[in-house]
């Protein structure tokens, strides 16, 4: 989904691996055209047809209660109260809602989806995420 706001004239963004600016935005908010800098020769924009566009995190506006970077989420501890229950592996995006893809300490993996009924907080300063194993279908 673009984010409009994010892809302003001297914004940085990272583009095929590199790092560079915006120098200059035209078209629409569904639909913008963007001039980087370095990128000078219409043979050099062409070489990037498709390529991502990356907002670095730091130009990214702060999120809203309750939501968080995955790459913030990916690692914490996730319990069930004071069972340990594994490790996020990722987040995936599926059809319904965002899951946690959790690595099981005896192999396997659980998927947590992130509503209110599986987690029961997140604290990404501590590395930690409660999580209801009941409303998962497992008993404690």
């Amino acid at each position: 989904m673009p984010r409009p706001a994010l892809l302003t004239r001297g914004a940085s963004v990272r583009v095929a691996g590199e790092e560079t600016r915006i120098v200059r935005r035209a078209g629409t908010d569904a639909k913008p055209i963007v001039r980087l800098e370095g990128v000078d020769t219409r043979e050099a924009a062409e070489a990037l047809r498709g390529a991502q566009l990356m907002s670095l995190r730091g130009e990214a506006p702060a999120l809203p209660e309750g939501e968080w970077w995955a790459e913030d989420l990916e690692g914490c501890l996730v319990v069930d109260g004071e069972r340990e229950v594994g490790r996020v592996r990722r987040m995936r995006g599926l059809p319904s809602c965002e899951v946690l893809e959790v690595e099981r300490p005896e192999g396997g993996e659980l998927l947590v989806p992130l509503v209110r009924d599986a987690v029961r907080s997140v604290d990404i300063e501590a590395g930690r995420i409660d999580v209801r194993l009941a409303f998962l279908g497992e008993n404690g």
